[in-house]
């Protein structure tokens, strides 16, 4: 019989957690059951999740940046690549915070059930919001003196210092680019094997998902029992594809701004590929479809497409950025905490930076929310308010990150005149043409 896939394993766990509390809630003892024989396994899970977090980050950051060497050769493209990048994951933070914002579909929660929230996790929300008092109380350049660490390893101890580790990231990776190729050779070899242990333990961590949503669904109904919750949840999910979907439109504005090709040229061009990573989930698992469709249908250079996609697909994720950013307002407001404008701008810098170093695969987009809600302080075990929906997000997300790598590079062909006709090839006339994939 063939394995029932991770994503129907998780919500049917889901399910059955969700079934199992609401049955155990018929017995006196059910809720203490749960409490003390249930909830400590998806108390577990979350804890590992937080456990790879500083590694992740350092593997994927490292080894993304220490790929872009090619810069040095090709430093007018690269140059253009990175700067779009990070600027269409600026803007899809933005839209996300907006909306976010102007739904609140955390504050759907009733006040009794938000204070059950805040008490069953009274110790983790109060450290918190200390920290954003703290943080509300310091100086207007506190942040940006906070952003360089003075012991990394004390910084990497502590999830809540995620921007000083990713700072160290960065700074590692350039100095990597910069020494002799031949003597970074073996450290970017290491980097690389340790980048692929990382996500090896990813995946390890996620085949124990199916159990620890059960848990963390099962105590989330014994604790918060009321059906406002879920309505909650369901406004959660309506606003982070209302954000998807703008970004999509700005993607198709974009490039009908700077390319001149019409919405209905890219969408047609680039569908299969947003297909496939909708049923992925995987910007890397796409990524072949990906560059045959940009290079072949929608008149992008190969030249282009190999050196901007690939990248595209370790550091541009614009759908996850602009999910975690609704996701840590969501959780804050569900616990009643009052975001200032600092920490929402904070939300958009980690979002960013964290991006980039986003592993390519499904499920690694819940390790980074966990940067995210740390930096903001706001308490990780609101991630058990979002499971239930994250999976089919998570494709939706993944399909909008794949749709503005297509974008990207369209737009930097145009700009170093890589971008032709995909039927005439204009582009390069002398080049055969390539056997077609349909």
């Amino acid at each position: 019989m063939k394995k029932l896939a991770l994503h129907w394993q998780i919500l049917l766990g889901m399910a059955a957690g969700v079934i199992f509390a609401l049955i155990m809630t018929n017995f006196s003892w059910g809720a203490e059951f749960i409490n003390d024989w249930i909830k400590p396994f998806g108390n577990i899970f979350i804890n590992a999740l937080k456990l790879i977090a500083v590694p992740l980050i350092l593997a994927s950051l490292i080894k993304g940046i220490s790929d872009l060497k090619d810069i040095s050769k090709l430093s007018k493209m690269g140059t253009r690549t990175i700067l779009i990048y990070i600027g269409t994951t600026l803007i899809a933070v933005s839209i996300g915070l907006v909306l976010v914002n102007l739904i609140e579909p955390g504050n759907a929660i009733a006040e009794d059930t938000r204070n059950d929230l805040i008490a069953s996790y009274e110790g983790d929300a109060n450290m918190r919001i200390a920290d954003a008092q703290r943080q509300k109380d310091a100086g207007p350049l506190q942040a940006l003196e906070d952003i360089v660490p003075g012991n990394i390893f004390a910084a990497a101890s502590d999830n809540g210092n995620m921007l000083q580790v990713i700072f160290f990231a960065i700074f590692f990776g350039l100095g990597l680019i910069l020494i002799p190729e031949e003597t970074a050779r073996p450290v970017k070899a290491f980097f690389d094997g340790f980048n692929e242990v990382i996500l090896k333990l990813i995946d390890l961590i996620m085949l124990a998902a199916p159990y620890g949503v059960f848990a963390l669904l099962a105590a989330l109904v014994v604790e918060s029992p009321s059906t406002d919750l879920f309505a909650a949840l369901a406004m959660y999910g309506v606003t982070v594809l209302a954000g998807l979907a703008l970004m999509i439109g700005v993607y198709i504005l974009i490039v009908w701004v700077t390319t001149g090709r019409d919405p209905a040229f890219f969408e047609n061009g680039i569908a299969p590929a947003q297909l496939l990573a909708f049923s992925t989930s995987s910007s890397a698992a796409t990524l072949p479809v990906t560059m045959e469709r940009t290079e072949e249908h929608l008149g992008v250079h190969e030249e282009v497409t190999s050196f901007v996609l690939p990248i595209g697909a370790t550091i541009n994720m614009d759908g996850t950025s602009l999910y975690q950013a609704v996701a840590a307002v969501f959780i804050a407001q569900a616990f009643g905490m009052d975001l200032t404008i600092g920490a929402q701008l904070g939300i958009i810098a980690t979002a960013t930076l964290a991006s980039i170093g986003s592993a390519a695969v499904p499920g690694a987009g819940m390790v980074m929310l966990v940067i995210v809600l740390s930096q903001a302080g706001i308490p990780e075990a609101g991630l058990a308010l979002i499971f239930a929906v994250d999976r089919p997000l998570d494709m939706c997300r993944t399909m909008v990150n794949v749709t503005g790598d297509a974008a990207v590079s369209m737009m930097v062909a145009k700009s170093v005149d890589k971008l032709g006709d995909p039927h005439e090839r204009k582009w390069d006339e002398n080049l055969p043409k390539k056997e077609k994939v349909h």
